[in-house]
């Protein structure tokens, strides 16, 4: 089955997209990526086929400040810039990633079924929960159950606003304004980071988090016998900026050693208790006894995985949301406000307990309750050859 896999050059989201090209590829489909350039040699060398995704580059009118226009206006331009690279190779289904909507309309436009991505939980709104961002765990009880209520009413115009600039991106490019959704949704997260709801769209699938090392080198730790922490300051933009330096300042005197894991410039004049680099996170997570991370989905599933408990210091975006389910669920300690002595101090507890890395195995063994995102897949394109 050829497989176009269209998501944006953001580690958060290639990384998860560059897996499921593997998980094909080992099925025996011929799964093609469009992303940014930044990962062509990289998914090359794994034997995936690469496109560059048109499109990216802002336009005069774009407002990113505006995120339904950031997401569904620069959709419809994105749908237009790469349906020739996408017809041309006959695609026999779309995945197309949650903010790269643009690959879903693009398939829409082709006639050809598509599946999107979301690497991380479910963030589409409940009649059941709070508002996906504001971190809250649901209301128990009347009043519990009341304020939910009052919180989605205040964000229900933003929400109507959004719906209303998808319709018009879609009228632009000649799509009907009803949209009618993907014909699945791959979730790829642990269970253990979901919220039960009962509006669970049909056709939505929990597959587990979708995992891909950037690199085949191995960042060797300290040497030593202290504890290893190892920190993955946050590759998203609404990050927390000098977070390794930071914990590597708190960390000094704390009886441990420290692995810096970046995709960036390492940071300068390391103690001799600590090493940073490039090198395989999965490797580390073996030796690590604690993870210091922004929140972001991919290192925090990547963590709790590897039964590892992490220390969250989350930035912008749906780092917030994401840090309190974690911790909620308890294999994680949120940082907020971020100080020396806040990280210090959580590092030391996660030490000293041993309940932090029991509930991070508990998470980890929520995988035996994923689906298998292949065979959605496959059974979506199967389904829509048989309509």
């Amino acid at each position: 089955m050829r497989v176009a896999i269209v998501a944006g050059p953001d580690p958060g989201h290639a990384f998860p997209a560059i897996g499921l090209c593997l998980r094909l590829l080992a099925a025996g489909d011929e799964p093609v990526l469009f992303t940014g350039p930044r990962w062509f040699e990289a998914a090359r060398s794994a034997g995936i086929g690469v496109r560059r995704l048109k499109g990216l580059a802002p336009r005069p009118q774009d407002d990113d400040r505006d995120a339904g226009q950031r997401i569904h206006e620069r959709a419809a331009h994105i749908s237009t810039e790469i349906l020739p690279d996408l017809g041309a190779m006959l695609p026999e289904l779309v995945v197309s990633d949650v903010l790269t909507a643009g690959g879903g309309m693009a398939a829409e436009r082709l006639g050809v079924p598509w599946v999107e991505l979301s690497p991380h939980p479910l963030y589409l709104p409940s009649k059941a929960l709070p508002p996906i961002g504001s971190g809250l765990a649901p209301g128990e009880g009347l009043r519990g159950r009341a304020r939910d209520a009052v919180l989605r009413g205040m964000t229900a115009r933003a929400l109507g606003r959004g719906e209303r600039q998808r319709t018009a991106a879609r009228a632009s490019i000649g799509l009907p304004e009803q949209d009618p959704g993907p014909d699945a949704r791959l979730i790829a997260t642990l269970p253990a980071l979901e919220l039960p709801r009962p509006d669970w769209p049909a056709e939505t699938h929990l597959i587990g988090p979708l995992l891909w090392e950037p690199t085949t080198d191995v960042l060797a730790p300290p040497p030593g016998d202290a504890p290893l922490v190892m920190v993955a300051p946050s590759t998203a933009h609404t990050g927390v900026s000098g977070m390794a330096e930071e914990v590597l300042a708190a960390l000094r005197g704390a009886g441990v050693r420290v692995a810096v894991s970046t995709l960036d410039s390492p940071p300068a004049d390391l103690p001799s208790w600590a090493t940073a680099g490039l090198g395989r996170q999965d490797v580390l997570l073996r030796e690590a006894a604690v993870v210091i991370g922004g929140g972001g989905h991919g290192l925090l599933a990547k963590a709790l995985l590897a039964g590892v408990p992490i220390v969250t210091i989350p930035g912008g975006g749906d780092q917030w949301e994401l840090a309190n389910r974690a911790a909620r669920q308890g294999g994680s300690i949120l940082v907020r406000p971020f100080t020396p002595e806040s990280v210090r101090e959580a590092v030391g507890r996660i030490l000293d307990d041993p309940s932090y890395r029991t509930a991070a195995e508990r998470a980890a063994a929520t995988m035996a309750e994923v689906a298998d995102p292949v065979e959605i897949c496959h059974r979506v394109r199967e389904t829509a050859g048989a309509r």
